[in-house]
């Protein structure tokens, strides 16, 4: 059987697999369940001191869109389903999320896994202080720095999508916690790979990337907004999107760069998929919200038949493969001048 253990940073991992943050990683049974499932890690839905984020909460509201972005229902929904959502942050006191994470944490420890405390920023010194709080009671942080709402939600949460505020936010932060530190940046910013080496400059020990990107769609027989105002969407479409990023980080800042990949797993073979673009771990949350944790065993079997098929003894084996092979356009070879186009078809004149 492969060996499907692998290393990000200072951190092992006993798969690849991670459950995002969403809405099933805020409730103890919710991460008990991910954790049972077989999960390497699960991170905890992120928490920041803003009263205002709290409150989004009471507004959330999610649809599942099928391929023709119409709502489509969550009890069977169709391959390719995406996940449109207005989200909030968990309504609860500080202490008492923290008194979750460690007992959660010290279960998970006892499985060869791992509950992570995730913050995402409103202001630098709330952050500063959550991750100092933190960092006592779990043994891995996340800081998101990608949510999809920054623009709407009125500084409850930010969205930093340039080097220099990466770095503003990462360097105290990483001096307050002295556990292994993840980085989550945005698909939102012109360059990730700045972003990334920001992060990774600044002391950060992964980057996860990328975030949802934030959505409108219209609802065509009421003429109103779906949800009622703007959301963040994620699905299987964005996958060659978040690994262009993740090829070109690896590209960039070298073959053992940290590097966590999310927004586009919806399968064991997505999870090789993003190995072999150069992810050493795979956040997946959307495929758990409309499957449940039931998909997380069923990730991981087809990842480990993949493997055996293609006779890879180990998922680490996998990382970078595809990324390293990528030709520069100049280096590809030209195209036949004859060789005929696929639409060609259309362009025949009457015979």
């Amino acid at each position: 059987m492969p060996d499907l253990s692998l290393s990000l940073g200072p951190i092992r991992l006993k798969n690849p697999l991670v459950c995002g943050s969403c809405e099933f990683t805020m409730t103890p049974a919710g991460i008990r369940a991910c954790l049972d499932a077989g999960a390497a890690a699960v991170v905890a839905k992120s928490v920041n001191e803003s009263p205002q984020a709290t409150r989004q909460l009471q507004s959330a509201d999610y649809l599942l869109l099928g391929p023709d972005w119409t709502p489509v229902e969550w009890s069977a929904p169709p391959p390719g389903a995406s996940l449109f959502c207005r989200s909030g942050l968990p309504a609860v006191r500080l202490e008492d999320w923290l008194q979750m994470l460690s007992d959660l944490d010290r279960q998970a420890q006892k499985m060869d896994a791992y509950v992570v405390g995730s913050i995402t920023v409103s202001s630098l010194e709330g952050a500063v202080e959550i991750a100092r709080q933190m960092a006592r009671v779990v043994r891995w942080l996340e800081l998101n720095l990608g949510a999809p709402y920054g623009r709407e939600a009125g500084g409850a949460v930010r969205l930093l999508t340039e080097p220099e505020a990466v770095r503003e936010f990462v360097r105290p932060v990483r001096r307050a916690a002295d556990v292994p530190l993840t980085v989550k940046l945005s698909g939102q910013a012109p360059d990730l790979v700045a972003l990334a080496r920001a992060a990774l400059d600044e002391g950060a020990d992964a980057v996860a990337l990328m975030g949802r990107f934030p959505a409108f769609l219209p609802d065509l027989e009421t003429m109103r907004p779906l949800l009622g105002s703007w959301g963040a969407i994620g699905g299987g479409w964005a996958l060659p999107v978040s690994l262009y990023w993740l090829s070109r980080c690896r590209r960039t800042l070298g073959r053992e760069a940290p590097l966590i990949g999310t927004n586009g797993a919806r399968s064991g073979l997505d999870l090789a998929r993003f190995l072999l673009a150069g992810a050493r771990a795979v956040e997946v949350a959307t495929a758990l919200l409309t499957h449940g944790p039931g998909c997380i065993p069923r990730f991981l079997r087809e990842l480990e038949g993949y493997l055996a098929r293609k006779g890879v003894a180990r998922a680490e084996d996998l990382v970078g493969l595809a990324a390293d092979r990528i030709a520069e356009f100049a280096e590809l070879p030209a195209r036949p001048a004859d060789s005929p186009h696929p639409w060609d078809r259309y362009l025949q004149g009457p015979s």
